[in-house]
């Protein structure tokens, strides 16, 4: 069967010369006699696995040295806990300690839902008032937050930070993990940078943190020792097991995106896939994206029907994504909470997926306008 273009949001496609690779190791991965699956976490054949993922990544991404990396389980959501819990969990009977979030989207909604259970949070600006469509003017760090907290990329609308807030002395806080390596990103700028690994870096089940040395050790003496950044960062992310396989495959990834040449490399390419997308959308009379232009998503791009009636929208959307999936251009449904449709651009999406997805709608386009071209871009 041909393989079909995926863009879902997460679980998302992995660049097909990493899954041959890894079909060819399923049983021996590098002369070890078994899978990467197989391996104790502590033994000498899953080390240099660990040890060689965590430097591509600190080479790929410029990751100082005084930065631990961390590979760790619970997803990013498992971060909205962790976060508060290292860096201004209190003792019991303590006043909470202060804590800056910016609410661009229901992922950063949720951050700040949980962090508020640990810390005294204040939301500094809010992008709901449009429907998440652009990303607020931020103001300054309060100089009594313990960390401010925002989301890079926001995959459910499709927006993204272009300019970063200014916090000062105070750490800045980011999910980058639907931005991870998709373009540059001074990691110096950031206290903790965290991400899932199912959109950029590899399968399900893996969460990378990255963390400047000084905030470890800060989580009050009550924190499960699971949650304690100080505790995964001592025993080089083996205390418990890991998701080696996952680690594994990350490690592919990056291989792969090194060879490709790096951040820079990828990012000219996401740039491009992009542009030619909006592009699209831009001229196009029968869809439109919601999200402001300065703000728009490189990774993520959410649109709609132009049509006003929301069932004539409703059956559209339906129509669309069921004979985009028949035409191999599958998982293109917004997400549940906002309804229309998006197409997420991920690094291992290459060009011609995108340029096939637009031929597709182009094709859609004229079918529903009656048989009148409406389309124009040179996508050739």
């Amino acid at each position: 069967m041909k393989r079909v273009y995926n863009f879902s949001a997460g679980p998302s496609m992995l660049p097909l010369p990493v899954l041959e690779q890894a079909a060819a190791e399923m049983t021996d991965v590098r002369g070890s006699g078994q899978s990467a699956m197989e391996m104790s976490h502590r033994s000498g054949d899953f080390k240099p696995i660990i040890e060689n993922t965590e430097a591509l990544l600190r080479s790929l991404m410029g990751i100082p040295a005084n930065y631990r990396v961390l590979f760790l389980q619970g997803g990013a959501s498992l971060q909205f806990s962790m976060i508060p819990l290292n860096l201004a969990g209190t003792e019991a009977g303590a006043p909470k300690k202060k804590a800056s979030y910016v609410e661009t989207g229901i992922w950063a909604k949720k951050a700040a839902e949980e962090g508020a259970k640990y810390v005294d949070i204040c939301v500094r600006a809010s992008s709901k008032d449009r429907l998440y469509t652009y990303i607020p003017s931020p103001p300054a760090a309060n100089p009594e937050d313990a960390y401010y907290h925002i989301t890079l990329n926001n995959t459910i609308v499709g927006t993204r930070w272009t300019e970063l807030p200014q916090t000062g002395p105070v750490p800045l806080v980011a999910d980058i993990s639907s931005a991870i390596l998709s373009e540059p990103l001074e990691v110096s700028r950031f206290g903790v940078l965290y991400a899932g690994a199912q959109k950029n870096l590899g399968p399900a089940g893996t969460t990378v943190v990255i963390i400047r040395e000084d905030l470890i050790g800060k989580a009050p003496s009550w924190t499960p020792l699971l949650l304690r950044y100080d505790i995964h960062a001592q025993e080089a992310s083996l205390y418990n097991t890991p998701p080696c396989y996952g680690i594994y495959i990350i490690g592919l990834v990056l291989e792969w995106l090194k060879d490709l040449g790096g951040v820079p490399a990828i990012a000219e390419l996401n740039r491009q896939k992009a542009a030619l997308f909006y592009g699209y959308l831009e001229q196009s009379r029968l869809f439109r994206s919601p999200v402001e232009p300065a703000f728009r998503s490189l990774m993520n791009i959410t649109f709609v029907p132009r049509m006003a009636e929301s069932g004539e929208r409703a059956n559209l959307e339906r129509r669309f994504i069921q004979e985009a999936a028949a035409q191999g251009l599958v998982n293109l449904a917004g997400h549940r909470l906002v309804g229309g449709m998006r197409a997420s651009l991920y690094n291992a999406m290459p060009l011609e997926g995108v340029k096939a997805l637009i031929r597709f709608m182009e094709d859609f386009e004229k079918k529903e306008r009656g048989g009148v071209r409406v389309s124009h871009t040179n996508h050739e």
